[in-house]
């Protein structure tokens, strides 16, 4: 398993953080994080994915496919340390890059990481930064407390036993489309795996068994969402995450609750998250590593 439970290195931990920013509300957490510690961040917002919100930082809006101008900016902007936060929807294209020196040195490390899951790729592209002397950092060693806390209930509703059942049950399904680097999630209800999370991401993957409840062809209430780490996660990006618009959304499949690993899920606006579980009466369970390590 890769760690990354290390501090900043020393001699970088004062220096200026560059964001290398995707979709969803992780960037801004941690933009506002390090603006708080008095080191305000540099952001490199993914065209498509990253919020405007994140403009009002010294940025550069970059394609995914551009790495010249990416390692350009970075060594503009006098950054050392360098976080991935957020999600990307689309996976890069050959057609879509531009041949260049930078490119041309970064091509092996694509082509060997294209063919396989999001998390050779990532590993491959954390590896390109690091070459050129970038310090990566994970978002949770500058924000904390933004990791799912040790085996526990968080909510006033509690699994029964049938939903425990799905929970070993998704734990276990996970844990093996993690090994493939494939995924990090999936749904059991009525004690059957009925969705694993491919390229789609959770939220598409839940829209699916919402469909699947009105077309009669599972159980129409009940079934948990299960997310953890893959085996071999680098954890210093791409950790599963959940927040509120993920208990929106299985209240809306009619989802009884949702389970996550413990120390390697993101749990964004945690009180806001717990608080909007409550009110559905769902549950959020964590459990201490995967089900078959």
């Amino acid at each position: 398993m890769i760690k990354s439970d290390v501090p900043v290195q020393a001699n970088h931990a004062d220096a200026r953080t560059a964001i290398i920013a995707g979709n969803g509300l992780l960037p801004q957490v941690v933009a506002e994080a390090l603006e708080k510690k008095g080191n305000p961040p540099f952001v490199i917002c993914l065209k498509g994915e990253a919020d405007e919100g994140l403009y009002k930082y010294d940025h550069v809006v970059v394609s995914i496919v551009e790495f010249t101008p990416l390692i350009r900016a970075l060594k503009q902007s006098g950054a050392k340390n360098v976080i991935l936060a957020g999600g990307v929807r689309q996976r890069p294209h050959l057609s879509d890059i531009r041949l260049d020196m930078t490119t041309l040195r970064a091509l092996p490390r694509v082509f060997r990481a294209l063919g396989k899951g999001d998390d050779a790729l990532l590993r491959a592209f954390i590896g390109l930064l690091e070459s050129y002397g970038f310090n990566m950092v994970g978002a949770h060693q500058i924000v904390p407390d933004i990791l799912a806390p040790s085996a526990s209930v968080l909510t006033a509703t509690t699994p029964d036993k049938k939903e425990q059942h799905n929970i070993d049950l998704g734990r276990e399904a996970a844990f093996m489309l993690g090994k493939l680097d494939v995924g990090q999630g999936a749904i059991a209800v009525g004690g059957r795996v009925v969705a694993l999370e491919g390229v789609e991401g959770t939220d598409n993957m839940i829209e699916r068994v919402r469909q699947l409840r009105q077309e009669g062809r599972i159980p129409r209430q009940g079934g948990v969402l299960v997310k953890c780490a893959k085996p071999t996660q680098d954890e210093r990006a791409d950790l599963p995450t959940i927040g509120i618009d993920t208990i929106t959304n299985i209240a809306a499949a009619g989802l009884a609750g949702v389970a996550i690993e413990a120390g390697r899920t993101v749990m964004l606006s945690y009180h806001d998250t717990v608080q909007a579980a409550n009110v559905q009466n769902l549950f959020i369970v964590t459990f201490d590593g995967a089900a078959s390590a």
